[in-house]
């Protein structure tokens, strides 16, 4: 019997213009947690692709336990065992989380589904491994992090022994970060064999046994965890030493440039306000960070907030740079100096089948600079992009001619960032700005965000990393059922008591 449950050996694919795997081996012992880690763009979701039937690659083989298979498909990796946690969740918006969880392995006897059998299992998963869900609610309704823990039933339905999770606590708040690395170790410990991509070097430390580290498609080594530590796994994957802690200067405020007044939003799941009479300020040169676990209105908050979700009172009003947007449309809010890295990229912050250039011009295109008479200026554009792909390294297969698709996740958000800090703004709104980022582009990511601080703009940011709360923060607010429940400067409060008031077990004003 073969040492490994899963080889790769020698897996090479390419798309036009890159070789996203370029002769790479991985090896995968029963029982493990194996960590895949690279760059943005390094080839890891590709490569995971590949084991589970999405891609084919051009060049090796796999095998499993020591016999050579073919996965043209994802249902050839079914039958072997093998699921997969994507990245971008594979979800049917407008079904059922139930029906999500059995949609190609559905129960059913005489033809029937058999509905309430899979009920029960779902529900006793769920309550095993900690994920919390409603197998009733629609896809479209529930906030990111519970569709997350959607995919993970799924394949914990399917009762797959080789697991796949690509990037699963990008949107995982720290809480539930704790919990689903004990779910891992528990999965590991009853025999599953666990592939890990991750970004977070922490996690990695925390959980893996190995480590596989992968740059531009080539594979660079793997090294037992407890023989290395943040550093060398970050040197390996960037070649080069990284500064995992933010250097800034203390703030200093300046003149008011956002001012909200009992903003209400309703919720999309029931009739009750998601969003209830929440009163901020934000003031120029200084960052404002909301915490909180996901699901207590930040998603609808913010929605209200740029225009994406209608306001549920007459009493609100929001106050940009002195001029009040209450009832402008998105666009106009652009103009007047709003900035917007969203949370859902796919959803609301790209047009995933145009090119990298449109969608760095996508808020500017109807500008003097990019358009004479109605027609796009293209040579004006492709410059315009070329330059800010340079700036903030985005990579891509055919340059600014990419269909941002086909970009990896990381890529994909790094281009939503160029085009929100380079274009003028007042107010920069940044809703998870490095959630599936590697150690690198989170250093640069974080300079910027800083810079754009120092350079006079007000920042309000929505981070469920703690880690990234306390490295930013000027002021913390924190928001608990749709309502602040408590301001604090970073330097006067711990990540415990933190987390007690993003819980409720703390309320300002109630301190006990």
């Amino acid at each position: 019997m073969s040492e490994f449950i899963i080889e790769m050996l020698n897996i090479t694919k390419r798309f036009p213009g890159i070789t996203a795997n370029d002769n790479i081996t991985l090896q995968l012992k029963k029982g493990e947690i194996h960590a895949l880690l690279g760059e943005n763009g390094a080839g890891k979701s590709t490569l995971m692709s590949v084991l589970f039937g999405l891609y084919q690659p051009e060049e090796g083989k796999i095998k499993k336990d020591g016999v050579e298979v073919k996965i043209n498909n994802p249902n050839d990796a079914t039958a072997l065992g093998i699921g997969m946690v994507h990245q971008h969740f594979k979800l049917v918006e407008t079904f059922s989380v139930l029906d999500n969880i059995i949609l190609g392995s559905e129960p059913a006897k005489y033809g029937f589904l058999k509905r309430k059998e899979a009920r029960e299992k779902i529900i006793e998963l769920s309550n095993r491994y900690g994920l919390s869900v409603d197998p009733d609610a629609i896809i479209e309704d529930i906030p990111v992090g519970m569709q997350q823990r959607v995919e993970i039933l799924k394949m914990l339905y399917r009762e797959n022994e080789i697991l796949i999770f690509d990037e699963p606590t990008a949107v995982l708040t720290p809480q539930e970060i704790t919990e689903l690395m004990q779910i891992m170790k528990n999965l590991a410990a009853e025999g599953k064999s666990i592939l890990f991509i991750t970004h977070k070097l922490a996690e990695i430390m925390q959980v893996a046994d190995r480590c596989s580290v992968l740059r531009k498609g080539k594979y660079i080594g793997t090294v037992d965890i407890k023989d290395t530590n943040e550093n060398d796994l970050s040197h390996m994957m960037v070649g080069r030493d990284v500064q995992l802690q933010v250097d800034k200067a203390p703030a200093k405020p300046g003149d008011t440039v956002l001012e909200i007044k009992n903003l209400c939003v309703k919720s999309r799941i029931h009739d009750a306000l998601a969003v209830k009479n929440v009163s901020l300020e934000v003031h120029s040169g200084e960052i404002v960070c909301i915490a909180g676990i996901d699901g207590n209105g930040q998603s609808e908050f913010i929605h209200g907030l740029t225009g994406l979700e209608p306001l549920a009172s007459a009493d609100t009003s929001i106050i940009l740079g002195g001029k009040d947007i209450t009832k402008e449309s998105i666009r106009q809010r652009s103009i007047d100096g709003m900035s917007h890295i969203p949370e859902d990229r796919h959803k609301h912050g790209l047009v995933l089948d145009y090119n990298l250039e449109q969608n760095i011009v996508l808020q500017r295109y109807w500008q003097k600079d990019f358009q004479n008479k109605g027609f796009i200026k293209k040579e004006a554009v492709t410059e315009y992009a070329e330059r800010l792909i340079n700036q903030f390294d985005v990579r891509s297969g055919q340059g600014t001619k990419t269909t941002v698709r086909a970009m990896s996740g990381g890529n994909q958000q790094k281009a939503i960032i160029a085009r929100e800090l380079d274009k003028e703004h007042k107010l920069l709104i940044a809703v998870q700005p490095t959630r599936g980022l590697d150690v690198g582009a989170i250093e640069y990511i974080h300079k910027q965000i800083v810079a754009d601080r120092d350079r006079g703009a007000g920042v309000l940011l929505v981070s469920y990393e703690l880690s990234e709360v306390f490295a930013l923060a000027d002021r913390i607010l924190v928001m608990y059922e749709g309502e602040i429940n408590g301001e604090f400067k970073p330097e006067e409060i711990t990540f415990k008591e933190l987390g007690l008031y993003m819980s409720g077990a703390k309320r300002q004003g109630n301190d006990k």
